[in-house]
């Protein structure tokens, strides 16, 4: 099994004649995913690959081939756009790559996805991929494998580095999940941790957070209260000064909090060991997954 993906996942991707958009459905249908639209105004009627119908709206996309989520390649000044018409065509999951989608634009789109009750991953992120089932976004096929593994992380490259070392280690993965690290994101760790605590093909967990904002500190006392699975975390950005933004615009220290320091300690407060280092992770996974 896997989260919020199976084997009735449809896929349009939005802005599939881009070259981002065009280069990474190539991928995913590679993978076997089942991408059966694309849509670009203006570009209606049209094929991409000879295969996959392009369309003018999302709503032509879900009325003609069934497609039921949507990912997104468009520019950041029409990202928030493309989220609400996928949702209001009738996707119910909805994955926007997009760096850069302005704050004010989020928090428009959010209430707006709420009422529909639709799922968003993103924005700035790489997507999820569940080995096996479906690829939606650009993550490397090359470094998963099945396995009972989840993987939920605010950092899109973390996510490949510790993908790759549980694979290595010959760790299979349920769903390796990027969430984001913009201030405003749809799908955030809560709604992880509870979708892999519920999936019974997933044994254990690996949580990679970072600094800014109180993310994992929630995510602590969720665990505490409802996960018996094994968790073990990571937190980015322990050297980083206060005030000084690393990478993403949700990771930085401000007014004192959101430290790596304190997220560490609510983690540790409630057992779930934290790696110094991401290469530390599979060591200490092993050390507490009885399997």
């Amino acid at each position: 099994m896997a989260i919020f993906v199976d084997k009735n996942t449809r896929v349009v991707v939005q802005g599939i004649t881009g070259r981002d958009g065009g280069f990474h459905t190539r991928e995913m249908m590679a993978y076997g995913t089942k991408v059966v639209a694309g849509c670009t105004p203006g570009r209606g009627g049209q094929k991409f690959e000879d295969k996959v119908p392009v369309f003018d709206t999302v709503r032509e996309a879900v009325a003609n081939e069934g497609a039921n989520t949507a990912v997104i390649f468009v520019p950041p000044s029409g990202a928030s756009g493309a989220i609400m018409e996928a949702a209001d065509a009738g996707c119910k999951l909805v994955v926007c790559i997009t760096e850069g989608v302005p704050t004010v634009d989020m928090v428009k789109v959010m209430p707006y996805l709420k009422e529909r009750g639709v799922r968003l991953v993103g924005p700035n992120c790489p997507g999820l991929l569940a080995p096996g089932i479906a690829k939606l976004g650009i993550l490397p096929a090359s470094i998963v494998k099945e396995g009972p593994v989840g993987l939920v992380s605010r950092s899109g490259t973390l996510t490949y580095e510790v993908v790759f070392q549980l694979t290595a280690a010959g760790i299979g993965q349920t769903t390796c999940l990027g969430i984001g690290g913009d201030p405003i994101i749809g799908t955030n760790f809560l709604d992880a941790i509870e979708a892999f605590n519920a999936d019974p093909a997933t044994e254990a967990f690996v949580m990679i957070g970072e600094i800014g904002g109180d993310a994992e500190e929630k995510a602590a006392a969720y665990i505490k209260a409802h996960v018996k699975k094994p968790v073990v975390s990571f937190i980015a950005g322990q050297t980083a000064p206060p005030g000084k933004r690393m990478g993403h615009a949700g990771a930085i220290v401000s007014g004192g909090t959101g430290t790596a320091a304190e997220k560490k300690k609510a983690l540790n407060d409630v057992g779930i060991p934290v790696a110094e280092r991401p290469m530390d992770i599979v060591p200490h996974l092993k050390s507490i997954w009885k399997r």
